[in-house]
C-alpha cells in the first residue's frame, strides 16, 4: 500500500521551457549588467550559459549539485578580468571570490530566484491535486535543484506548503538524483513511513534521475512521459533497466491511477 509520494519539481510540477528559462537569466543578466556593472548586458548571458554548461560538465557526473552563487561568483570574476581556466581544469573558486562580495552573490540569487517564482506558472491544477492528495498520503517534492530557496519560496507561493511534509532538494543534501542518499534524504523527512520501501512512490519526468533513481531505491515509480519538448534542464531516455509501476501521460492522471493501483478504480 502506497503511504507516501514524492513529486519532482522543474518539468514535472512545474514545467520549465527554454523560452521561460531563458527570460529568467535575461532578466538576472540585466540586472547583474546594470547594478554590478556597468557589464555589456550580451556578454553577461553568454558568460553565464558557458559557466553553466561548465559547472553541469563538472559536477553531474560526480553526482554532485551545481552551485548557483559559485557560478555567479565564476562570472563576475570573468568580467572583472579574470581569466576562465581552460576546458579541462577547473576554477581557483577562492582567487575568483577575490573580485566581487559575497553580498553582491546572494542579491544575484535573490534576483534569479524571485524572477523564477512570479515567471514560470505550474502544470495547471498541482495545487488542487496536492489538496486531495494530503489527507490520504505524505506528500514531499524531491528534486535535483541549484538552490532550495527557490522551491521553497515557489511552493510558498503557489499555496502548496499546508499540503507537504517536506521539501527535500539537491543543494541541501549535497547529491542528486539517481544516487541513492537523496533517496534516503526524502524517506526520513516523510518520517519512514513504512518497513516495506515500496511504500513510497515517485513521480517524475526524468528517467534516470526519477525513474531508475526511484526503483534502485526500493521505491515505486510513476513516469510522467511528457515534458516541454525544448527543456534546458537535464533529461534523459528511457531504457529496459527499469520498470515504472505506472505511466502518467499528464499529471492528472495521477490520481487514477493510484485508485488502480490501491484495487479501487473510478
Amino acid at each position: 500500500m502506497i503511504e507516501a509520494i514524492t513529486f519532482d519539481f522543474g518539468n514535472t510540477l512545474v514545467p520549465v521551457p527554454a523560452a521561460g528559462l531563458r527570460a529568467i537569466v535575461d532578466e538576472t543578466a540585466v540586472a547583474m549588467a546594470d547594478r554590478l556593472g556597468p557589464f555589456d548586458r550580451d556578454e553577461v548571458r553568454r558568460i553565464w550559459g558557458e559557466e553553466r554548461e561548465r559547472q553541469f560538465r563538472e559536477e553531474v557526473p560526480q553526482f554532485r549539485e551545481v552551485d548557483l552563487a559559485q557560478r555567479v561568483v565564476r562570472i563576475l570574476a570573468r568580467l572583472r578580468g579574470m581569466a576562465a581556466p581552460p576546458h579541462d581544469e577547473r576554477w581557483d573558486d577562492a582567487a575568483a571570490a577575490g573580485l566581487s562580495d559575497a553580498r553582491e552573490a546572494a542579491w544575484v540569487v535573490d534576483v534569479y530566484s524571485g524572477s523564477f517564482v512570479r515567471s514560470l506558472p505550474a502544470e495547471p491544477g498541482v495545487g488542487e491535486l496536492l489538496a486531495r492528495l494530503a489527507p490520504r498520503y505524505r506528500l514531499a517534492i524531491l528534486s535535483n535543484w541549484p538552490l532550495a530557496a527557490t522551491i521553497d519560496r515557489y511552493a510558498e507561493a503557489a499555496g502548496w506548503t499546508p499540503s507537504l511534509t517536506s521539501i527535500v532538494v539537491s543543494q541541501r543534501v549535497g547529491t542528486i538524483k539517481p544516487h541513492p542518499a537523496i533517496f534516503d534524504a526524502a524517506r526520513a523527512a516523510l518520517g519512514d513511513p513504512s518497513p516495506d520501501r515500496a511504500a513510497i512512490l515517485h513521480v517524475g519526468d526524468d528517467w534516470a534521475a526519477d525513474i531508475v533513481g526511484a526503483k534502485r531505491a526500493g521505491w515505486r515509480a510513476a513516469w510522467l512521459a511528457s515534458r516541454p519538448e525544448d527543456s534546458p534542464l537535464p533529461g534523459s531516455e528511457r531504457d529496459e533497466s527499469v520498470q515504472p509501476d505506472v505511466e502518467l501521460a499528464r499529471l492528472e492522471d495521477l490520481e487514477p491511477a493510484l485508485d488502480v493501483m490501491a484495487g479501487t478504480p473510478r
